[in-house]
């Protein structure tokens, strides 16, 4: 049974989407598979490691944080890698862009360590499993769109410099997802230090994260603080994936706690 907050995100999700991305939506967002994947992950992120959210919601948000992105570079005139390279079309870069969000932490059901790869290997046969649907006759396109969904996977923690644009918006999008809602329960349920407790209390300070149309770049990212240790999240985690992603010369970011004046970053 989907929470009410996974509800309303599917709604956006299929608000956002449409023709093939469309079909790739439903498909997914209606696989019993991926739902206890991601549920399953959830629970040992948070009951076992003691990290923040890692489930479902986490990862239909940087579904639309990553289809927001891809839609303001194609509004710029700026082409996914699949499109630009005559591997695939402007759809296939959006259902490679929506799988690989979906599924980038399932791995997280095993553990912390090298979770990437633990996800790319999870999510291998449904990846095979939903493009023989949406690509029945199509083996070019199924090659192409899973090749970049686990090159997003394996590439979102940025351990590794990514290639194509639509993997490079992944984990972008997975670093925008900081806003304090992601670390409420592990919080509730910590009763002692532990390792990653700076992540929980500066994702806790996080008011707001905007993802719009830049001034001088066709992203802009604008973080809004309650607390300075907020500025962790920023430096420590987003940014150090937004300089392994080919995204980052089209990204303005932005920080600031409450109405102080703004630490721009890039842009």
């Amino acid at each position: 049974m989907k929470s009410p907050k996974e509800n309303a995100l599917d709604r956006r999700i299929l608000a956002m989407t449409s023709g093939l991305a469309r079909k790739a939506a439903e498909a997914m967002l209606a696989d019993d598979e991926i739902q206890e994947l991601q549920e399953y992950a959830n629970s040992v992120a948070i009951r076992r490691l003691g990290y923040n959210d890692h489930g479902p919601v986490h990862m239909r948000t940087v579904v639309i944080n990553a289809l927001a992105m891809l839609d303001l570079l194609y509004a710029a005139g700026i082409k996914g890698s699949l499109d630009a390279e005559d591997a695939g079309s402007a759809d296939d870069g959006r259902v490679a862009v929506m799988l690989a969000a979906f599924l980038h932490d399932v791995g997280m059901s095993v553990g912390r360590q090298n979770h990437e790869i633990n996800s790319a290997i999870f999510a291998a046969p449904v990846l095979g499993r939903l493009l023989a649907e949406l690509y029945p006759d199509d083996m070019r396109a199924r090659v192409a769109v899973r090749s970049v969904a686990i090159e997003g996977i394996e590439g979102h923690m940025a351990t590794q410099r990514i290639h194509s644009m639509e993997a490079g918006l992944i984990l972008v999008a997975d670093g925008c997802d900081m806003e304090k809602g992601r670390s409420r329960i592990p919080m509730m349920l910590s009763t002692e230090p532990r390792v990653g407790d700076i992540h929980q209390y500066s994702a806790a300070a996080i008011e707001r994260v905007s993802i719009t149309r830049g001034e001088h770049r066709p992203i802009r990212i604008e973080v809004n603080m309650s607390e300075s240790v907020g500025f962790f999240q920023v430096e420590e985690v987003l940014l150090a994936k937004v300089n392994m992603s080919p995204v980052k010369p089209h990204i303005e970011l932005l920080a600031a706690v409450g109405d102080q004046p703004a630490r721009r970053y890039l842009g």
